[in-house]
């Protein structure tokens, strides 16, 4: 083993030991649950994926997205993401994973609230344009203009000829961000109907996850039915060969992280970046400088 292949172990190593605190912080959530909601749980993912594992490949794709994203900044690529799928379908998750090591002003989410009056007057992609990914940006939408094909529909918040508008337009919308060098990448994620059911109880139940579960959240339960007609037809209406959907399977989380963010680099064509060695310059100290001694009262106090 070389050294530089030493050194990749002992930081895979070292990240492994501080990713401990993650898992830590994962089960917390774990005694929040009543016993009839944990039983439920037990045994509903078949041939579940080892911590040790999970872990390992995901800090192996972190260290490919950042070398990901030095392509990105050296080459001014424009990178769009588009997450769409079921409440509680995990997208959430899988963003936070894709862009937890990466610089926050290269990797931004994108995640719109609902369009104020005078968004509503306006061209309907409007909104999302300013947005878009400059060069040497990634941008990940979470929840994108689908909403129109969506929640819109299923909900009534839009008219029948403002749908079929907007089935005739995204294809060419799309097309034009790909002829101006978006790289657009699009992704349905996806669970079961009883997946879903289980992930609703636990924000019920548990007080840390309340905030998640949202009046709309609880309408799209009792029209499951409905968004999947529409899922159907927003999936074979805009699955464009210029910039196709692709569905990741949601139902065991730790699988749809690490297939998605397996996806996204494969589709990119990324290249390692030459990095210049960084050096730490010496520091500069003045003879003549004393330092201030600052009130206690401007002290966080050390409860801990």
């Amino acid at each position: 083993m070389n050294k530089e292949d030493s050194d990749s172990v002992d930081w895979l190593e070292a990240e492994l030991r501080d990713s401990i605190d993650e898992m830590v912080e994962n089960e917390l959530s774990e005694p929040m649950l009543s016993d009839e909601i944990r039983e439920l749980y037990k045994g509903r993912v078949q041939n579940p994926l080892g911590r040790m594992v999970y872990y390992r490949n995901l800090l192996r794709l972190q260290s490919e997205l950042i070398k990901l994203q030095d392509w990105v900044e050296a080459t001014c690529a424009k990178v769009l993401i588009i997450c769409e799928g079921r409440d509680s379908a995990g997208k959430g998750g899988v963003i936070k994973r894709i862009t937890q090591r990466l610089n926050p002003r290269v990797a931004r989410v994108v995640a719109l609230p609902k369009p104020t009056e005078r968004e509503q007057t306006q061209w309907y992609f409007q909104r999302y344009v300013p947005h878009l990914p400059a060069g040497g940006e990634m941008v990940l939408f979470d929840r994108s203009w689908y909403n129109r094909a969506g929640v819109e529909r299923v909900m009534g918040f839009a008219s029948e000829d403002q749908i079929e508008q907007f089935f005739r337009d995204v294809p060419e919308f799309e097309r034009m961000l790909l002829r101006s060098g978006i790289i657009l990448l699009k992704y349905w994620f996806s669970i079961t109907d009883e997946e879903q059911q289980l992930r609703f109880m636990t924000r019920i139940h548990d007080p840390m996850k309340q905030w998640k579960l949202s009046p709309m959240d609880l309408e799209s339960r009792i029209r499951w039915e409905q968004y999947t007609t529409a899922k159907e037809d927003m999936l074979a209406r805009t699955n464009i060969a210029e910039a196709p959907w692709y569905i990741v399977e949601g139902n065991d989380k730790k699988r749809e992280r690490l297939n998605c963010i397996e996806h996204i680099l494969s589709q990119i064509p990324y290249q390692d970046v030459p990095n210049e060695k960084v050096t730490l310059p010496e520091r500069v100290f003045n003879p003549d400088y004393e330092r201030q001694v600052l009130p206690n009262e401007l002290y966080v106090p050390k409860i801990y």
